[in-house]
């Protein structure tokens, strides 16, 4: 929502049930801070579920900024009183361990292209704690703590699973994106031919139905070519906008997509353009893996994705099918205000996989898969700490597959999946738990990955003031039944009503 710039991609019943208390009071608090802060219409201002961008992804298409601020906000009484600090920019570095716990992690400051005076100076902190959290986007602290992990495809031997491969495939990993920000405004904002244009203006991957730079790819579900096409600042109501669940596009409205700000929820003259993030087939990273790999490896593959969304945006400026027939759309700005860059790019990768932990439990394709579960739903798990809902959604790879698009049933998160095979004080909090690379699809999304964040954290405040570790409140039936009661109190919600499956 905010470094990576991506709006929430959520089950269709999130503004009724199945996220926690906490993300929903993120939700209502991006919603209440447009109320507050930004002139919007009477119309739009009087919406229960004010959707800011009017996207078609979500039904809270916002600007990453709006999200930070809300963030801050919510920390904001942990700050003051002292009880959190805060570092950043930081990576991670190193990390010291004893025997199967981690002792310490030090971290260093790394601005990534954030711009200089918003990042202070860089220094080096070395960290000590009786629980560490890894909520990295690549699971940084796995391999520098030695925990045991897996990336890539599991071979289908070791899962099970009806969509993994015989073999397992390491470095075969969904594509990044580099998500920008765009408007459409009078003149002419071409930018300067990319380096490598040319490269990426001849490239068609095998599973592609045309050029990658172009308004078709793969439809997720059926593979067949589908198609969008752009038609920026439409004379729409976006209040009439209903969020686009069914993540099939046959055809789909590229700038409505993922909008972030529909000018004509806002008082005239506020907003010259709609503002909207290029998240989208044609800037999928295909060449390679950005982990997993030498260092110069990596970063020139991140710098390859950089290319290749500056190359997506030369080409939508100069080439691109109008809807007029005519080619390019020279009045596309870039809007590095909005992502809090120089060059207009998101601060980050957006990371659709992870680093994965070998968990005490380890949710497969078998265990949320429609076709494998049928009407008994998803595998039930007495030490649920939270649930989530999404399809198995894997973009194409770097190992040249294509989407993986399976119809999921409602699961739930279980405590084993957050729960390394060996270390015993490191907990991972985000797409870095035990799932496969098959399940990651599903439960690498907004508000899964919130709900295992919040869980990571109570449970290593739940062990330090009772003094059992994390295996244990698993193993200890009274412990798992009063840290399940506390996660209730916080507003987690453990299980599914009966709902159906997508």
């Amino acid at each position: 929502m905010t470094a990576q710039a991506v709006p929430p991609d959520e089950h269709p019943w999130s503004e009724q049930f199945g996220i926690t208390a906490s993300y929903r009071a993120l939700r209502n608090g991006i919603r209440r801070y447009y109320r507050t802060h930004y002139p919007l219409t009477h119309a739009a201002r009087s919406t229960p579920h004010l959707n800011p961008g009017g996207g078609l992804v979500s039904p809270l298409c916002h600007e990453p900024r709006v999200a930070k601020a809300v963030i801050d906000e919510m920390l904001a009484p942990l700050r003051g009183s002292g009880r959190l600090e805060v570092l950043q920019p930081y990576r991670a570095v190193a990390v010291e361990t004893a025997g199967d716990e981690v002792r310490s992690v030090t971290v260093t400051s790394d601005l990534r292209g954030i711009r200089a005076n918003e990042c202070g100076t860089e220094a080096t902190v070395t960290i000590s704690a009786s629980y560490v959290i890894d909520a990295t986007e690549l699971g940084d602290l796995l391999p520098l703590a030695q925990v045991e992990y897996v990336t890539g495809f599991e071979s289908r031997r070791t899962t099970g699973e009806p969509s993994a491969p015989e073999e397992a495939q390491p470095l075969n990993m969904q594509a990044v994106s580099w998500c920008f920000a765009l408007e459409h405004v009078d003149g002419d904002h071409t930018i300067d031919r990319p380096r490598t244009y040319d490269y990426w203006r001849a490239a068609r991957p095998d599973m592609w139905p045309g050029p990658l730079l172009g308004f078709s790819w793969p439809d997720p579900r059926t593979l067949e070519a589908a198609h969008g096409w752009l038609s920026p600042n439409p004379e729409d109501d976006p209040l009439s906008v209903v969020a686009d669940q069914s993540k099939n596009p046959g055809t789909l409205d590229l700038w409505r997509f993922r909008r972030i700000a529909a000018r004509r929820l806002f008082e005239p003259g506020i907003y010259a353009s709609d503002i909207t993030i290029i998240n989208w087939p044609m800037i999928d990273y295909l060449e390679g893996p950005v982990f997993e790999v030498p260092d110069a490896e990596a970063a020139a593959h991140r710098q390859g994705a950089r290319e290749l969304s500056r190359s997506a945006l030369y080409w939508m400026q100069t080439e691109a099918p109008r809807p007029d027939g005519g080619t390019g759309f020279p009045g596309l700005r870039l809007r590095p205000d909005v992502m809090g860059t120089d060059d207009g790019l998101a601060q980050d990768l957006y990371v659709r996989e992870s680093r994965r932990i070998l968990a005490l439990e380890t949710v497969t394709e078998n265990d949320i898969s429609l076709a494998v579960r049928g009407d008994a739903g998803a595998t039930s798990y007495s030490d649920s700490v939270g649930i989530g809902m999404y399809r198995i959604d894997l973009h194409p790879s770097t190992g040249g597959d294509t989407y993986i698009d399976v119809a999921s049933t409602p699961f739930q998160i279980p405590l084993g999946a957050l729960l390394p095979v060996r270390v015993r004080n490191l907990l991972p909090a985000c797409k870095n738990i035990g799932t496969t690379h098959i399940t990651n699809g599903a439960y690498r999304l907004h508000p899964v990955e919130w709900n295992v964040g919040e869980a990571a954290g109570a449970l290593a405040a739940f062990s330090c003031a009772t003094g059992e570790p994390p295996q244990a409140v698993r193993e200890k039936a009274d412990l798992l039944s009063d840290f399940q009661a506390l996660l209730s109190r916080r507003g987690v919600e453990l299980a599914w009503p009966n709902v159906r499956a997508y």
